[in-house]
């Protein structure tokens, strides 16, 4: 469920050219909460991914990996558990291939058995012939080709749902979570009123030890305008995930307000970056939020 509708700047001031929404708005445009799973399938069947398709893996989770970062959890250098990734709206699986490129095994997620077919097939074709843009520079490409890569499994469902977790740990009686969920440009494909199902969803996903990591995406967007996209905030991250609120916020002050306000929510923020690299479509506005689980005893 990522989304590459980009004619969308922020609130337009005096004289600016007004609003005009893109073929991804217009599509949705008009659909409920229970349309939305159709609507992004029949974008798949009608061959229409290019409305969301970046082209190659998330630049600013490459470097993260690639860092001395001990936010995130790491495979092991030697025998043990590799830990598992999950890729909500996981797209044609760029990333999800990447991750298991850097020895995580990954399960992309998507609502579209064509979108999964689609992922499927890259995979078998960028796992056997590694392409350089998953990996930062030469000396990590070595470094990491050196390994051999985690298992990659896509997996059809809906991600409010939990018919499609047996699908991913079918026989695994120790499972109680995903080390890393990634979310890129899935947030801001949902509905506003969607939000806070989102945060509950991640809560339940992510195990004791482990992150969900969000590339906030778009920053720049005025979030009065349609979606999606939908505009989004540090505050409604914050909102969102570490004060338990809803995330329905369209006015910039009290976005900007939600910054100041932590407590209530099922995750705490360890780790906020402006990533040196991202897609351009961002125009250097992205942040990489990390996120754990709070103790129980620290949620009022």
């Amino acid at each position: 469920m990522a989304t590459n509708d980009t004619n969308q700047a922020g609130q337009p001031g005096p004289g600016a050219a007004p609003f005009v929404p893109g073929r991804l708005i217009s599509h949705f445009s008009g659909r409920d909460r229970q349309n939305q799973a159709d609507g992004w399938s029949a974008l798949w069947d009608t061959d229409e991914h290019d409305l969301w398709d970046r082209g190659k893996p998330s630049p600013a989770l490459i470097d993260l990996l690639e860092s001395d970062s001990t936010l995130i959890p790491r495979p092991a250098t030697s025998g043990g558990r590799r830990p598992r990734a999950l890729v909500p709206g996981c797209g044609k699986g760029y990333d999800v291939v990447m991750l298991a490129l850097h020895g995580y095994d990954v399960y992309g997620l998507e609502v579209s058995p064509i979108g999964v077919e689609t992922a499927r097939a890259y995979a078998a074709t960028e796992l056997a012939a590694r392409s350089d843009y998953n990996f930062s520079d030469v000396s990590n490409q070595e470094k990491y080709g050196a390994i051999k890569p985690g298992e990659v499994k896509f997996v059809v469902g809906d991600f409010f749902a939990k018919d499609w977790e047996t699908d991913c740990v079918a026989g695994d009686k120790d499972f109680k979570g995903f080390d890393l969920i990634y979310d890129y440009t899935f947030l801001c494909a949902l509905l506003p009123s969607m939000r806070q199902d989102w945060a509950r969803r991640m809560s339940e996903l992510v195990a004791p030890s482990g992150v969900l990591v969000c590339l906030e995406f778009p920053l720049y967007k005025g979030l009065n305008l349609p979606g999606p996209p939908w505009g989004l905030r540090e505050g409604i991250y914050l909102n969102l995930l570490a004060a338990g609120g809803n995330g329905v916020i369209e006015d910039e002050i009290v976005a900007q307000d939600a910054v100041q306000v932590s407590t209530g929510g099922a995750f705490e923020r360890t780790g906020y970056i402006t990533p040196p690299r991202s897609y351009e479509v961002a125009k250097g506005t992205d942040r990489l939020s990390i996120w754990a689980l709070k103790r129980p005893g620290n949620r009022l």
